[in-house]
């Protein structure tokens, strides 16, 4: 293995290198019914472990990633760590799909035990994405998994995961010179609670290299990879084009001075950053190799004079708006497609509505109950209780956020949305909680900006520090 690879350790006793191969590439290259040798793919991940780059990311939707790495891993043996993801659709899940999505990673990878599973979920108004979490918990503690991790989670939802009991050692999340959200909230959280940032996007499908430096810019019809698509469209967002080729040149004219190529230094700033474990850089297995170039990232360090010249003009960019994963949630969708239509078909009501006798629609989100009348809706007070769990643990502000899904659940279930609340109640536990819940309400409503009332009350329930009322006017569609 080749020393000079950094490697970081994810978990106690599992350590991964700090640049990892990432297998999207594989679902792009099987595109419109193309196969590949699966057996010559996974012999094309032998020199990737020989220079020390040990580490390899997929998913259970990568084409046939999984497969390619399992039958690397029974010709080869456990050289290497693989990472897999599961991305469920949205909609009911139980637990025993839960065991059927983790045995079918298991058997296409060849494997009694998944080094590292990170999860996904498309809708935080369901909590059924938290009793997956739980679910896989329970697998984790039955030997089927070695570690759990997330992918595209925003800081609200990591805060709420890990305060509740769930063994998080990683969050997977865009993270780039071009997309810079990661180094905020996100950043403080996973150095608090020593969760490391699995951050791709670095080279940003590739843009962020010398093929791009000074050309005009491309069309459409002229991207030819799903990871261009997308990332073209994190750069409109950022900016534009010729803000785009500043950062550029501004690259180049760094590695030159250090002997690096830009996709160098725009790894190396990431790498440098204080929460992050690992980088992905994708692969096209047995047609692009770029082993010699990602060993020259770590022969060099940037320094604090280069960070700051790049810093000059990362602060003409416009930030990516939201937190780490809103890409996937919420508008812009900044993805290949540019909405969700490839990824997901719907998205299925997160409670069942109930009809009454008065012509009223009742929806029971545990204990908060919402009634629509005509036009208005009304939750009563509604808590972080789930089952007979408290959501959050002890704090505060992770009980508020699973506060708030519970009512965006309810809300969404009877046609309106968290955008057309007019009124909040809030009431906490401890008067000492009051700023940081204020934070955590602007966070959540600042762009809502209903009239509120923060006050300090006696909370049914051990352990519930918080609960909250609302009213909500759905907004007639515009003719």
């Amino acid at each position: 293995m080749n020393e000079i690879v950094e490697r970081c350790e994810l978990a106690p006793g599992f350590t991964i290198s700090r640049v990892l191969t990432g297998l999207w590439q594989v679902a792009d290259m099987e595109r419109d019914g193309r196969s590949l040798d699966l057996e010559a793919a996974a012999e094309e991940m032998v020199p990737y472990v020989n220079a020390g780059f040990t580490t390899f990311d997929m998913a259970d939707h990568y084409g046939s990633a999984e497969k390619i790495a399992g039958i690397f891993l029974k010709e080869h043996g456990p050289r290497a760590q693989l990472l897999t993801k599961w991305v469920p659709r949205p909609g009911p899940i139980t637990r025993d799909d839960v065991r059927a999505a983790v045995q079918r990673s298991l058997r296409r990878m060849q494997t009694s035990r998944l080094d590292l599973l990170q999860f996904h979920s498309w809708d935080y108004a369901d909590p059924v994405w938290l009793e997956c979490l739980y679910w896989l918990q329970e697998l984790k503690g039955e030997g089927l998994i070695r570690h759990l991790g997330l992918t595209n989670v925003d800081t609200a939802h990591l805060r709420i995961a890990v305060n509740s009991g769930i063994q998080i050692v990683s969050n997977q999340v865009s993270f780039s010179l071009l997309d810079q959200r990661a180094r905020l909230a996100m950043t403080e959280l996973c150095l608090i609670q020593g969760i490391k940032l699995l951050a791709f996007g670095t080279i940003a499908g590739g843009f962020l290299t010398e093929r791009w430096l000074g050309k005009p810019e491309p069309g459409w019809d002229e991207l030819s990879t799903w990871s261009q698509m997308k990332y073209k469209r994190f750069i409109d967002t950022a900016g534009g084009w010729q803000v785009f080729q500043e950062l550029l040149h501004r690259l180049d004219q760094v590695a030159q001075r250090l002997g690096a190529s830009i996709a160098n230094v725009a790894c190396r700033y990431v790498l440098e950053e204080p929460a992050v474990g690992g980088i992905i850089i994708g692969a096209r297995l047995g047609q692009t190799e770029h082993i010699q170039n990602n060993l020259q990232l770590f022969r060099f360090s940037l320094g604090a004079l280069n960070r700051s010249k790049i810093r000059d003009v990362l602060a003409r960019l416009r930030p990516i708006p939201g937190d780490c994963g809103d890409e996937y949630r919420k508008p812009p969708f900044l993805t290949a497609s540019g909405d969700l239509s490839h990824h997901v078909e719907s998205f299925p009501l997160p409670y069942e509505p109930q009809g009454s006798e008065e012509g009223l629609t009742v929806v029971l989100s545990g204990k908060g109950r919402a009634v629509r009348s005509n036009d208005h809706i009304h939750i009563s007070a509604t808590d972080a209780t789930h089952g007979d769990r408290i959501i959050g643990g002890r704090d505060v502000v992770a009980q508020f956020h699973f506060v708030v899904d519970k009512m965006e659940g309810a809300l969404r279930s009877l046609g309106g949305r968290l955008e057309d609340i007019v009124r909040t109640e809030v009431r906490i536990h401890d008067p000492s909680d009051t700023g940081a819940v204020a934070r955590a309400y602007d966070e959540r409503f600042g762009a809502v900006r209903p009239a509120n009332t923060l006050s300090q009350a006696k909370i049914e329930g051990e352990g519930c520090l918080i609960e909250m009322e609302a009213e909500a006017i759905v907004k007639r569609p515009e003719r």
